[in-house]
């Protein structure tokens, strides 16, 4: 199913075409036998992260680490049974500097600004990582932490779940026969933030007693300090909580908007199918840009170039509600949704991964099956920590994936059109201190890459 690829030649493959499947960074061979317990860590433990947790406890849960006492607490006691010695920290790196021996496996679901440190920090202690997407909260993170798992030849996995699905492995199979001939546009749409996260706001003018069961400057992490503030007190959010939990995702300092929470899964598809690399170009429209939080919308369209035999395609991301217009070949009877995707060809269109309109689908002779099936994407994980092959979603594709999705933002922060130079990660048409600030940001002491 793999090729190993070298970030060099990845970067050549964005300008001249790199065929390949999905990226798989070399690994090293598992101590672990097919039935061995792997020993796990977790770096946050509600949430998404909490369902890191579930999968960790059916292996070997040593250690468990939230900034929230509430949560770790609750995470804990839910495993106590299975794993009634497990150790439970607040700071990841304390966690690391205690019980690092005691584990070979970490799960990272935090919110996105500390997705790279607590990765990092994984890896260079020779660690297996499973990240939450998006891989990092910048450009630079994303392509450090695929360079040095890479070299650390451990196990990978990002979290964007669809990479272990049916519908991704079939959508890449019937491009590849040729479904739909050379695909030259892709258009992809989601519901946020709508009803999901506040953005569009500028920062709460008070601030709120933090919570004792809170360490709030480990929350902040690397990002800069703020005050805290817990719910909003009055507008559109009134009632709502501000930053934590969740809704972080809408702030420049913590999260990376719709994009970041959406495009490395619902763009997972298209790169894989189409095998794209970086792209050239990006152009954001959106409803007004602020320093603090995302806007309420925008559509970003992508040049990626050709490679090698296949064309440059075009493909646009909207979210906030935007969607593409609605293809003529999609049956009456069904509707675009809140979110999904819409492959163009040169002999067709498909919805997903179905070929418009449906008669098209059913008289279609289905390609075999060459991508191999896996059960699940924590399953695909565990596999490729025992050293049986690379995860489908390893911080090789998935560093590319991110790094690509992110220049999104970049190109939301800058309102303008720029030209990408992926291998040195900045636009050759813009120098604003305020945009290059979302390709690589300054951490905040005590804490690094």
């Amino acid at each position: 199913m793999s090729h190993h690829i070298t970030r060099r030649s990845l970067l050549k493959g964005a300008a001249a075409g790199a065929a390949v499947t999905v990226l798989a960074e070399p690994f090293r061979t598992g101590a672990y036998a097919a039935n061995d317990k792997l020993n796990c860590a977790c770096v946050g433990a509600g949430g998404q992260g909490g369902t890191h947790v579930g999968e960790a406890a059916k292996q070997n849960l040593v250690a468990l680490c939230d900034i929230d006492e509430g949560r770790l607490a609750g995470a804990a006691r839910k495993v106590s049974k299975q794993h009634p010695k497990v150790k439970t920290f607040t700071d990841y790196r304390k966690m690391f500097d205690e019980a690092a021996k005691s584990f070979d496996v970490v799960f990272v679901g935090t919110p996105d600004h500390h997705h790279a440190p607590a990765s990092m920090m994984a890896i260079k202690h020779g660690k297996h990582v499973y990240c939450e997407k998006p891989l990092t909260h910048s450009i630079y993170e994303a392509r450090r932490i695929a360079e040095e798992a890479r070299k650390a030849k451990v196990a990978t996995q990002m979290g964007n779940q669809g990479m272990a699905s049916e519908s991704h492995r079939r959508l890449c199979e019937f491009i590849w026969a040729g479904a739909i001939g050379k695909v030259r546009e892709v258009h992809i749409w989601t519901d946020r933030p709508l009803n999901w996260w506040p953005q569009g706001v500028e920062r709460p003018n008070w601030t709120d007693p933090v919570p004792k069961h809170v360490n709030w400057d480990l929350w902040l992490g690397p990002a800069p300090v703020r005050p805290y503030a817990a719910k909003w007190r009055d507008g559109p959010h009134k009632g709502k909580a501000v930053y934590h939990p969740f809704v972080w995702r809408g702030w420049w300092d913590f999260g990376t908007g719709a994009l970041g929470d959406i495009a490395c899964h619902s763009m997972a598809p298209a790169f894989w199918a189409l095998k794209l690399g970086l792209p050239t170009a990006v152009e954001a429209k959106h409803s007004g840009c602020n320093r603090e939080t995302f806007p309420l919308w925008s559509i970003i369209t992508y040049e990626f170039p050709a490679r090698g035999e296949e064309p440059p395609v075009k493909l646009v991301w909207y979210d906030g509600g935007k969607k593409p217009p609605r293809p003529k070949e999609l049956d009456k009877d069904r509707q675009l949704g809140k979110g999904g995707a819409i492959y163009i060809g040169e002999k067709g269109t498909m919805f997903g991964s179905r070929i418009i309109p449906e008669e098209k689908m059913k008289a279609f002779s289905r390609p075999e099956k060459t991508i191999p099936r896996v059960r699940s994407h924590h399953d695909d994980f565990f596999r490729a920590c025992r050293g049986e092959r690379p995860a489908a979603s390893n911080f090789d594709f998935a560093g590319n994936l991110a790094e690509a999705a992110l220049v999104g933002n970049v190109a939301i922060r800058a309102g303008r059109r720029i030209e990408w130079d992926g291998e040195k990660m900045k636009p050759t048409n813009c120098s604003d201190p305020a945009v290059l600030q979302v390709i690589r940001r300054e951490y905040r002491q005590g804490w690094t890459l």
